[in-house]
């Protein structure tokens, strides 16, 4: 089995657009998609490797406990082969689970055990990256 593999970084920015505009022309990340949903809005921005989430969230449940207006890492996301097999593993190393799965795609979301709150979210189909 493959190791796990870091493949997307989300952040937390009042204005998606401006933001992803600072890092098109700021390190020449390329735009690969957007998204407007019920929690929150977005851009994806990606450097051929990682997948950069810009995101502004709408509800304070979906924010997480430092709340919408929160400015900085929201989470982050590993790509694994097997994510039941990584669920485990990270619960058995004092993981918990944060929120439901999204219907669209297999991740992982919830807290590891730190002295201050970092989200992760393992993902066993990928996220655009090209």
């Amino acid at each position: 089995m493959k190791p796990p593999r870091l493949r997307h970084i989300a952040i937390t920015v009042p204005d998606p657009e401006k933001a992803a505009q600072f890092y098109i022309k700021a390190f020449g990340l390329k735009r690969v998609g957007e998204t407007d949903w019920e929690n929150a809005k977005g851009v994806y921005l990606s450097d051929g490797e990682i997948n950069i989430a810009l995101l502004h969230y709408k509800t304070e449940a979906a924010a997480g406990h430092r709340g919408r207006d929160f400015v900085g890492l929201h989470h982050f996301g590993f790509e694994v082969e097997d994510v039941e097999a990584s669920r485990k593993a990270i619960e058995a190393a004092g993981g918990k689970h944060w929120m439901g799965e999204p219907k669209e795609a297999r991740v992982l979301r919830g807290e590891v055990p730190r002295p201050r709150w970092h989200g992760r979210r393992h993902h066993q189909s990928g996220w655009k990256t090209k």
